[in-house]
């Protein structure tokens, strides 16, 4: 089911430039290991980084103006979940200075907006939260349906304990 933006029309999600590396991060430990090993990657390989992160009005932060009772414009939240997509990435944009990383925000459920957003990439990201044992060996839902839908390779980061 696409999640629809109560405020109007959803944009299109524009696929990140050819050739960049894509790292889909949710704000998870899982999703913060797959930004280290894809910033590191584009330092190596001297490429771009997209860090994309679907949201819902649901799983967005509250935008600064936000009161009970007022609901802000669609755009202030969009706002809202890019400045903690920057807060998260930081640390890690901060060990690798040369790598030029952007941030793509999208409103759109998270297999939909990594496989669009990752269509010329020349490689997605993601990470899987592992749960150890048994359940530890399987990829998360995510992760593996981009494995199987995703123009580009993938590269599912795992926790190394």
């Amino acid at each position: 089911m696409e999640t629809e933006n109560p405020f109007g029309a959803t944009p299109p999600i524009e696929p990140a430039p050819a050739g960049s590396i894509v790292v889909g991060h949710d704000g998870s430990k899982g999703a913060q290991l797959a930004l280290e090993m894809a910033v590191e990657l584009a330092g190596q390989l001297a490429l771009p980084v997209v860090v994309a992160r679907a949201w819902s009005i649901v799983t967005a932060p509250k935008p600064a103006q936000w009161t009970s009772g007022y609901v802000p414009p669609f755009e202030e939240f969009a706002a809202a979940v890019k400045e903690e997509m920057e807060r998260d990435a930081r640390p890690v944009a901060e060990k690798f200075p040369g790598v030029g990383i952007s941030y793509s925000p999208v409103h759109a459920p998270p297999l939909k907006s990594l496989v669009a957003i990752s269509h010329d990439a020349r490689m997605l990201v993601v990470g899987t939260r592992g749960r150890g044992g048994l359940k530890g060996m399987l990829l998360g839902s995510v992760s593996e349906q981009c494995v199987r839908h995703a123009a580009c390779p993938v590269l599912v980061v795992r926790p190394r304990d």
